[in-house]
Order: C-alpha cells, then sequence, then structure tokens
C-alpha cells in the first residue's frame, strides 16, 4: 500500500469531519455554550494539526505560515482543559487569565522568530532543511510532552474532584458527562503513545516505520472524530455541571488538634448521634429520595440544617458519600415492593422510576450492591 495517498486522503476526511462537527457545535441550541464553544474550537485546533498529515500544500509554499500552523498544537490541550472546566462546572466562565495557558505557544514562536520568521529566504532555507536536528525542534518536542503530560494530570484532577463532589451533593446517578471526559482523556492519552513513538522515530533512520506509524495516527485520528460526532448526535444534552463553589467535606470538616491533656474527642457524641437518627427517620417517614433529582442542598431546605453542616453529617460522620446514603433508601423501599405479592405485576422498570432512579443498569448495580442479587433474583427469592 502506497502510505502517502493513504494519508492523504484520510487526513482529508478527518479535516472535513472536524470542521463539520465543529460548526454544527457553533450552531447548535444548547444551555452550555460555552463548553460547545471551546470543544468546536479544540476540534479546529485539531483538524489544523491533522493537515500535517497530508503532502498537499493548504498553505501555499509559505514556510512563516506552515510553521506557524505547526506551533498550533501547544493550544490544544489548553483549551480541552478549559473545555473539562466548562462542562463540569456551571458556573465557569473565561477570564483573562486564562489566557495564560498560552504561555508555551507564545515561547515556541519566540523560539523560532531569530532563524525563522525574521531571517532571509537563504537563511530560512537552510533552516528548514535541518529542521528535526535544530535546538528550536527539541525545545518544540520537549515543550510539547511536558505540556501535555501536566494537562492530562490537570485534567484527571479536575474529574476526580468532581466524581467526588457529584456523589457528595447529587442523589441522580447519572455521571455521563464524567464518564464521557474520563473517556475522551483516556483515549487522548492513549492515541498521543503513538505520537510520542512517532516523534521519536523522526531523530532515526527508521523512515518507513516512521510513514506506518503515520498511518495508524491517522486511521486513530479519523475514529476518534467520528466517535465524537456519534456522542454529539446520540448525547446532545450529555452534560450536567455543578456548582464550582461546592466544597468537599474534608475541606469543611477539619478536626481541630487537640489541647494537650485533653481527653479525644468523640466522633459520635450524643448530639451528632441525635441529628443522625433525626435525619433517617425524616427519610423513612417523607421519602425525598423519591424525587430523582433530590440534592443535598434541597434536603438541608426541607430539614432546615446548614447544608455544610449536613455534609459533615454524612459524608463524615456517617461515613457515606450523599449518592449511596440516598440510593440505599431508595432499594430498601424497591426490596419492599419486590416483596409484596400484591404489586407482582409491577415491572422492575416500573419499580425503579417509582423509587426514585431514572436508570435501569444504575438501579441494577445498586441493588446488586446492597443485595448480592440481581431484582428479578430478589423478586423470585421473595414471592
Amino acid at each position: 500500500m502506497d502510505q502517502i495517498p493513504f494519508l492523504n486522503n484520510i487526513a482529508s476526511i478527518a479535516v472535513s469531519i472536524s470542521l463539520l462537527l465543529a460548526l454544527f457545535l457553533l450552531t447548535v441550541k444548547t444551555t452550555n455554550k460555552l463548553a460547545n464553544r471551546l470543544f468546536a474550537c479544540f476540534l479546529i485546533l485539531n483538524a489544523i494539526d491533522v493537515m500535517g498529515f497530508s503532502s498537499y500544500s493548504f498553505l501555499g509554499d509559505s514556510l512563516n505560515l506552515e510553521t506557524f500552523r505547526m506551533s498550533l498544537f501547544l493550544l490544544a490541550m489548553p483549551v480541552f482543559y478549559l473545555y473539562v472546566l466548562a462542562v463540569c462546572y456551571t458556573d465557569f466562565r473565561l477570564e483573562a487569565r486564562h489566557l495564560l495557558h498560552a504561555t508555551p505557544f507564545v515561547l515556541l514562536n519566540l523560539a523560532l522568530a531569530p532563524r525563522l520568521y525574521l531571517a532571509g529566504n537563504i537563511e530560512k532555507q537552510w533552516f528548514v532543511a535541518h529542521l528535526q536536528h535544530t535546538p528550536e525542534m527539541y525545545f518544540s518536542h520537549i515543550l510539547g510532552e511536558a505540556q501535555y503530560a501536566f494537562y492530562i494530570i490537570a485534567v484527571l484532577r479536575i474529574l476526580t474532584k468532581y466524581k467526588t463532589l457529584y456523589l457528595e451533593n447529587y442523589a441522580n446517578p447519572n455521571r455521563s458527562s464524567y464518564q464521557w471526559l474520563f473517556q475522551m482523556t483516556m483515549v487522548f492519552l492513549a492515541a498521543h503513545s503513538f505520537v510520542f513513538f512517532r516523534n521519536v522515530l523522526r531523530f532515526t533512520d527508521y523512515s518507513r516505520l516512521f510513514l506506518w506509524v503515520n498511518v495508524v495516527i491517522g486511521i486513530a485520528v479519523l475514529l476518534i472524530t467520528c466517535w465524537f460526532v456519534l456522542k454529539a448526535l446520540n448525547s446532545p444534552e450529555l452534560f450536567r455541571g455543578i456548582d464550582s463553589k461546592l466544597e468537599l467535606s474534608k475541606d469543611i470538616h477539619k478536626p481541630q488538634p487537640e489541647a494537650t491533656g485533653s481527653q479525644p474527642q468523640n466522633p459520635t457524641d450524643e448530639s451528632t448521634v441525635s441529628q443522625i437518627a433525626l435525619l433517617k427517620t425524616y427519610m423513612v417517614e417523607e421519602q425525598p429520595y423519591l424525587d430523582p433529582s433530590l440534592t443535598i442542598q434541597e434536603l438541608a431546605n426541607r430539614i432546615e440544617m446548614p447544608v455544610r453542616e449536613l455534609s459533615v453529617l454524612i459524608n463524615h460522620h456517617m461515613d457515606q458519600h450523599f449518592f449511596d446514603f440516598v440510593n440505599e433508601f431508595r432499594i430498601l423501599k424497591a426490596m419492599e415492593i419486590l416483596k409484596d405479592q400484591s404489586k407482582s405485576q409491577l415491572t422492575i422498570l416500573e419499580i425503579l422510576y417509582e423509587v426514585g432512579f431514572n436508570s435501569k443498569s444504575s438501579f441494577n448495580t445498586s441493588f446488586k450492591k446492597y443485595t448480592s442479587l440481581t431484582p428479578t433474583d430478589f423478586r423470585n427469592s421473595s414471592l
């Protein structure tokens, strides 16, 4: 197979799909416009980068423009990082300080300026001919790899905090945004391993292997782009953000240091035990868990307790996430219905909606966690 024409075709298809999806994201009506715009920007930057796989000259013979195009890859990960923030937090807004994320991009172009952008034609031609072994190219690769590692770690930290905050403050088991962003990050990490291997091959004599790795990367880019399209079409309302002002319970509850010679404090004193008993009684009698969109803020309002205090009570003193705390009552209610012979005509789907779940997979997972049985097996063993 002739790799060059094949790569040209792959690059053309990937660029076209990316730009069409970017156009869709920029024009579709949605509640989270900023996230869509940032993702569209990310797709456009990747489309510009994928142009480098093609032997066709998209920018004519201008070496300055082609080099500037190549340097734009340093903006892709910062934009992806900002996109993750916009998806996770509903109150996220772009600010002037976010321009600092363009620092690596600016540094690389400043490094290229003396011997490329500002050089004469002869010096420029010599520089391009020896580009792979110039200090500027080494600097570009080191800077790119360091930046990639930094943003992958930063994104994973955001997702870890987001997941914990979601579990501590929401009872809705739908965590599709976390799953989507985590899957995307892992896919990028896997794809980048091929890019890293290709960049190493640049400095070797394995030119044929370099071309084949480019083919693999080109196919991967096309598949990932198609995956983006399918996600956008099948899940137009995929994302549900949270308030960035929410605090982790471990940050809210910071035990005071014990005074010298004093008795250690009992974390389950009478007041705390009383609060836990009252909370459980309210959950059983009033059944607020039947509301599938129940949040810790709404529950705090109902029982007239400060949300910070309720968060500490559940997440620290009861050693449960709010998510698990609420679902436990939902499962107990479901078990009660499943054992009731007068309600044997109800389907599993009807029961899960009745007790506050909105996903069959989440209901089955939670039910098996608490009973070690599927809902159907539990019903059969109870009747």
